[in-house]
């Protein structure tokens, strides 16, 4: 099979979480982000901060690394060829005040948001469960000029229960490969040219790592070290021949809604790997493994052709 697409999506359970709290990374200082029917979500922002998080710890214990590197959300490079984040995540360098300076990432993440607050309902669509926690910071040493201060007190929202949904792509003709563009006459479009920016071992060794990564969410919330997990219960994993995201409704369909996205994906010879960890023969780690063997065993569509030569990003850009 030529792999066009990667979609994976899942189920994850949050127990008395803050997952948007945190006061210095991408979060609210006191409350919980709310949809207008009181469900809790997380962020875009959020869900791709804690899965290049988790790609840049799998990246660097993996000893086919070689050069690459995960770069800080706020200093990404244009070194496609190295920098994960620059190659998956993209990327907008302004210059001389136009944007010629961009790369559209082919990771793309919805919100996470909470299908269920109830343990024994996966689809109950219901208001999360909102309370109030009290933080307190204590002063010991009275001597001190800071220790006559006022104690400090303060409250942090939590949700009691959360089956949280959310899905990651990834587009496979966009990794590690640039499109430039041809224009010739009166600015028209003539044609198109692919760039390869990494050879096909190092690009399905990136596909890997985003498979991986999307099923090790971890660095949701930092304020007092919460410990959250955004690991999946369930997981869908779809290896596509063409860009599809419409399997990301599966968790929230109906069983004939269900079928038929099943159905579709048969008919056009997409594989398809579930695993749950609370029922059925396929767990969640059987499901990853299998896809990921999948994955090894098959190719990648590469728009640039097998023949092409592997360019810098900087060649591709004219700065060199």
């Amino acid at each position: 099979m030529e792999i066009k697409n990667i979609l994976v999506s899942l189920l994850a359970p949050f127990e008395n979480h803050i997952a948007n709290g945190g006061e210095k990374i991408l979060g609210n200082a006191s409350s919980i982000k709310r949809t207008p029917d009181g469900r809790v979500y997380i962020s875009g922002q959020m869900q791709r901060h804690a899965l290049f998080t988790a790609m840049e710890r799998l990246n660097e214990a993996d000893p086919d690394k070689g050069e690459t590197y995960v770069s800080n959300g706020d200093g990404v490079t244009n070194y496609v060829e190295k920098d994960l984040r620059a190659d998956m995540g993209g990327f907008m360098h302004p210059s001389k005040n136009d944007y010629s300076g961009r790369r559209t990432a082919p990771i793309s993440a919805t919100m996470a948001i909470s299908i269920s607050s109830n343990p024994a309902d996966e689809l109950s669509l219901e208001e999360s469960k909102i309370a109030r926690d009290l933080l307190i910071r204590l002063k010991q040493d009275d001597s001190s000029t800071e220790g006559a201060k006022k104690q400090a007190l303060a409250t942090k929202e939590f949700s009691a229960y959360d089956l949280m949904h959310m899905n990651f792509s990834l587009d496979i003709g966009a990794l590690s490969i640039s499109k430039g563009f041809e224009y010739g006459g009166k600015s028209m479009h003539l044609g198109s040219t692919y760039f390869l920016h990494a050879d096909a071992a190092e690009r399905k060794r990136r596909a890997r790592l985003f498979l991986e990564a999307a099923m090790s969410l971890n660095d949701y919330a930092n304020q007092a070290r919460n410990m959250v997990s955004g690991e999946p219960q369930q997981v869908l994993i779809v290896f596509d021949n063409k860009v599809s995201r419409k399997a990301a409704r599966f968790f929230q369909a109906n069983e004939k809604e269900r079928e038929n996205i099943l159905a579709e994906l048969r008919e056009r010879k997409a594989r398809v790997f579930y695993g749950n960890d609370k029922e059925g023969d396929t767990s969640v780690f059987a499901a990853k493994k299998q896809a990921i063997t999948f994955l090894m065993e098959n190719a990648l569509f590469n728009p640039a052709g097998e023949t092409s030569n592997v360019v810098p990003y900087a060649t591709f850009a004219g700065e060199e």
